[in-house]
């Protein structure tokens, strides 16, 4: 990511609108989080730029998963250094999972931030401004500062009144928080534990959402598949739901939005192995809108490597979980994070993991080096596997990965398949991007109308990372 040179703003009238840009870090719940920050804001009268010398508050939606994604974010704050003195008026505020971990922090390394909001706060952002503000009329010469963190109140996710503006790729954060406790995770300190929204407000969000232009909606949570968890059984005559002791299940809210007309895709990201159960796969055998992909984290190969990661699986119960998947679904794709070099970890238990991620035949693979996080369990443990060691086994595992999902993608070779066009090309004019109901991603000649329709397409080619075809039967037209 590059950063941003800053100029001075050009200011037009005094009474024109003000002007929010927001930085996005991290994962698809920060992008919605920053969506519907943006939304709240449009409500209270302001506009967003995509310019951020432009912008009379800049807002950075932060991630604290690695410190190299906090060392991004103070880099980024840095660069508006100059633009605060020469613009005192400049609101700057640092949002999300940092926020939540550094709090006040935050202020002794980058002193011209103005406001720390974490995780469950962002419904007051546009309040806690206007607090800067007032501080700032009051006591000029003094910072005005505001901060608000803590997990003691429910996230009002409320879009009424908002404009969507999302495009025809939505997300829905069906949940927030963790309440597993994976020894290397920090998420469940900063995200707080599990609460789950409830299914009619997460309809009626993906029915405003379908009816303002998106077609395809990722469902989103820390382990997606545990929605419902927390919530209560129903009381009466009210149907009971498919998850423990008939409580709400993810499988529930698949089969409602099955039924949205002008929804043409639901993806999930991301799920936990301990919570795979027969009624999720029957859901996505029933439900053809529900993409078959699913990124299942292993973690690792070793048995010992998983129980000091405390994640609550072994191998044999991860792949009896698999079954239950492929059993209700045989065309199912996997995906995978692994981390290597965790505390303790040795030749053969990443050997194991190999044997593990070939097994598997994962079609995607996201590996990284641990690296121990502040006030995460793992942390206590002694970081003793070296650091090139380390690299050297992410470079082998990254390699494996590619060996194994080239050769699955071999395997698509010849087939005429349906796929959802998302986009053209960013780079190439003529290519469309689309994706198979499998989740892998094609690339395929056509006119940018096609976007949004879903087309069948006979596969010629492919890499390790996607396939490319050619249009196979009449083009469909876009639904009205």
């Amino acid at each position: 990511m590059t950063l941003p040179r800053f100029q001075s703003k050009a200011h037009g009238d005094a009474t024109s609108a003000p002007k929010l840009h927001v930085v996005t870090f991290g994962c698809q719940m920060n992008k919605y989080d920053s969506l519907s920050v943006e939304g709240r804001f449009r409500k209270q009268g302001w506009q967003t730029t995509e310019a951020i010398d432009e912008a009379d508050l800049v807002l950075f939606n932060t991630c604290s998963v690695r410190e190299h994604a906090e060392e991004r974010v103070f880099s980024w704050v840095g660069e508006l250094r100059k633009a605060k003195e020469r613009r005192p008026d400049l609101v700057v505020g640092v949002m999300g999972c940092m926020a939540e971990r550094l709090g006040d922090e935050i202020y002794g390394r980058s002193p011209m931030v103005d406001l720390v909001v974490g995780t469950r706060s962002f419904q007051h952002l546009p309040a806690l401004v206007d607090e800067v503000r007032e501080k700032r009329s009051a006591t000029p010469l003094r910072p005005a500062r505001v901060t608000r963190l803590g997990f003691d109140e429910e996230p009002d996710a409320s879009r009424a009144g908002e404009a969507y503006a999302g495009g025809r790729h939505a997300y829905l954060t069906v949940m927030r928080g963790c309440d597993l406790n994976c020894t290397f995770c920090i998420v469940p300190k900063v995200r707080g534990r599990v609460l789950s929204r409830g299914i009619d407000a997460l309809v009626d969000e993906a029915r405003w959402m379908i009816d303002s232009g998106a077609q395809v909606i990722t469902l989103l949570g820390q382990t997606v598949n545990s929605w419902g968890e927390d919530l209560p059984v129903p009381e009466g005559d009210a149907p009971r739901g498919r998850g423990r002791q008939g409580r709400p299940a993810l499988a529930d809210l698949i089969y409602k939005l099955q039924e949205l007309n002008g929804l043409e895709r639901l993806r999930l990201i991301t799920l936990h192995p301990s919570y795979v159960t027969p009624a999720l796969a029957q859901a996505l055998r029933d439900c053809d809108k529900c993409d078959r992909f699913l990124p299942l984290p292993a973690q690792s190969g070793s048995d010992d490597v998983l129980r000091r990661m405390k994640r609550g699986y072994t191998t044999d119960l991860y792949r009896r979980r698999v079954e239950i998947l492929r059993e209700h679904c045989p065309d199912i794709e996997l995906g995978s994070d692994w981390i290597v070099g965790f505390p303790g970890e040795t030749d053969e238990d990443f050997a194991a993991t190999e044997r593990f991620l070939a097994e598997q035949r994962f079609l995607v693979n996201y590996v990284f080096q641990y690296s121990p996080r502040p006030s995460t369990a793992a942390e206590a443990l002694a970081d003793d596997v070296p650091d090139a060691t380390k690299r050297e086994r992410n470079n082998r595992l990254l390699d494996l990965g590619e060996t194994v999902a080239l050769a699955r993608l071999r395997e698509y070779l010849g087939r005429e398949l349906p796929v959802f066009v998302e986009d053209p090309h960013e780079k190439h004019a003529g290519v469309l991007r689309a994706r198979t109901h499998t989740g892998v991603s094609v690339s395929l000649k056509g006119d940018a109308a096609l976007a949004g329709t879903t087309q069948r397409v006979k596969i010629e080619d492919c890499t390790a990372f996607s396939l490319a075809g050619t249009l196979a039967s009449e083009v469909v037209a876009r639904p009205e």
